[in-house]
């Protein structure tokens, strides 16, 4: 029994350490259209530059009132709990924007998170390659 809690936890602090790229906190839509050079601070002590021309189409997508709620960059999460190729957006003004970027259905706007395949995902980074991140999860991680 104790070697499978060991391989958990190398398992657990394998995924941490592929996630250092992550920012240590994200910022709202609205705070990044007012930087001279938007950014993140990421745990690795980098900073992930957004690039405005792609915060100047998040922000076509959205009403203005919504700019303070929304937070960059939107995570695109790859676990193999989703089953193979599928990613994951969660959060309601984060699955409209990548619904509206990927020309999804209204009807699927409204929800809280949303199951993505391969070449979506790829399509979703060609055109916000700066304002979305992958984020890796295993079921042991959450």
């Amino acid at each position: 029994m104790l070697e499978g809690k060991f391989d958990d936890r190398v398992i657990a602090k394998s995924v941490r350490t592929l996630n250092k790229h992550l920012p240590v906190e994200r910022k709202t839509l609205s705070a990044l259209l007012k930087e001279e050079k938007p950014g993140v601070r990421c745990g690795d002590n980098t900073i992930q530059h957004i690039r405005k021309e792609e915060l100047a189409k998040i922000a076509n997508l959205i009403p203005e009132a919504d700019y303070g709620k929304l937070k960059l960059p939107i995570y695109i999460e790859l676990t193999s709990d989703y089953g193979r190729g599928i990613s994951r957006v969660y959060g309601k003004l984060e699955c409209e924007v990548v619904n509206k970027i990927l020309k999804h259905d209204r009807a699927e706007q409204a929800a809280e998170e949303l199951f993505i395949h391969r070449g979506d995902v790829r399509k979703l980074r060609r055109e916000l390659q700066t304002a979305t991140q992958y984020a890796f999860f295993t079921s042991l991680s959450r």
